[in-house]
């Protein structure tokens, strides 16, 4: 912990001690540091939530490392040239993808990414696969079994976790890019001796959004949902804040929350604030490993508050904002209705060109973040290079 830090945290437990009580609550004493489990969320969707008792059966590891293989599919109506259209071209447009992961997870996940550089010719025309949003799983499935039967001549598939199938651009009729995941009930799709539970099928958004939409569909096959909305303003809860919403935006780097589901954050480095209290915790910034990365106060079955530092560095080295982060988490509340909510500390801000109103919600020190309802504070005491100091009180 660098010496400024350390002694502004001291400064800032000797203000909580003497700062008088609001009007509204009773002095609460400091909260002995509860452990880490009384703060983590219980899924309750059945599917990609924010809970940590995420399925390892439909969802695949996190951590260590992860071997895909790339293929190169194009179709009889939609047809590659071999010449002009080399798959080393579409390769590179992923290639940043295992850097941007491994950044991300502070080492803690890796992807080896293996491609077959050769046109694979499916046997059905791209405008026959269905492609448009509502697409069906049994839609979906059948281009992943055609692809990978296609495939299968000339790869080994049992060698690899997950495969990402990417189409020649003149396939227009495949226009975006989900992830397959298997349905353990059903017969799914085999090769070589194995099955195939995880895929990504890339669409023209991948020329859009180039290794980012990686780094998002990966992370649906680990159990992360969308944060974007489904319906009204599509990105009305995070902002550009995490990859899980807004793909394009300026501070990509998952939340603190989604790391720690992820098992890249550690038990050790979440401050847990679970019954009536108060806490300070000194915040190091999540684009950097180490320290502390989330500082949570449980509200609920399934919700808690959630503030963590971030600084325009790293995947977020394009940030519109630099501070801490206050956001709600709901661990019942499906993928695509706002299971995290961005709380916007400075809402009368107009943003520049570029930047939402969110981009720019990151507390700074002196402000403070309450919810009078549930009984919850969350101040920001200091900041500077190193991260944040916060003080969460809740009655």
């Amino acid at each position: 912990m660098p010496r400024l830090a350390a002694a502004l945290l001291a400064s800032a437990s000797c203000l909580a001690v003497l700062t008088a009580p609001t009007a509204h609550a009773r002095p609460q004493p400091f909260a002995a540091p509860a452990p880490a489990t009384d703060c983590a969320l219980p899924g309750r969707t059945g599917w990609t939530d924010e809970g940590h008792d995420t399925d390892p059966v439909q969802f695949q590891p996190s951590t260590g490392t992860r071997r895909v293989l790339t293929l190169f599919v194009d179709f009889p109506d939609a047809q590659a040239d071999p010449d002009g259209d080399p798959t080393s071209a579409y390769a590179a447009q992923l290639a940043p993808a295992a850097d941007w992961m491994r950044t991300a997870s502070y080492g803690r996940a890796e992807l080896a990414v293996s491609s077959l550089h050769r046109w694979i010719r499916m046997p059905a025309d791209s405008v026959s696969y269905g492609f448009q949003r509502g697409l069906t799983f049994e839609a979906h499935e059948a281009y992943v079994r055609d692809a990978i039967a296609a495939a299968d001549p000339y790869a080994d598939f049992s060698r690899y976790d997950m495969v990402n199938i990417v189409p020649t651009r003149a396939a227009t009729a495949i226009p975006f890019s989900p992830t397959y995941l298997y349905d353990p009930a059903g017969p799914g799709v085999t090769a070589d001796g194995t099955r195939l539970k995880w895929a990504v099928t890339f669409g023209q958004d991948l020329w859009r959004w180039g290794h980012k939409v990686v780094a998002h569909e990966t992370a649906h096959t680990f159990g992360l949902p969308d944060l974007y909305s489904f319906t009204g303003a599509t990105h009305q809860y995070v902002g550009g804040w995490d990859v899980m919403g807004n793909i394009a935006g300026h501070a990509p780097q998952y939340l603190g929350w989604h790391s720690w589901k992820l098992g890249w954050t550690r038990d050790d480095q979440v401050a847990c604030l679970s019954a009536p209290g108060r806490r300070t915790v000194l915040l190091s910034p999540v684009e950097r490993p180490g320290g502390t990365k989330i500082a949570v106060l449980r509200t609920g079955a399934t919700t808690a508050y959630v503030a963590e530092s971030r600084r325009a560095e790293g995947n977020d080295r394009s940030a519109c904002s630099s501070g801490v982060l206050i956001y709600r988490v709901d661990s019942a509340t499906p993928t695509g209705e706002g299971p995290v909510r961005v709380m916007n500390g400075r809402p009368d801000t107009t943003p520049p060109a570029g930047c939402t109103p969110l981009d720019l919600g990151a507390y700074r020190p002196g402000q403070t973040f309450t919810d009078p309802d549930g009984g919850v504070r969350i101040e920001v005491l200091a900041g500077g290079e190193w991260g944040d100091v916060v003080r969460l009180t809740t009655s």
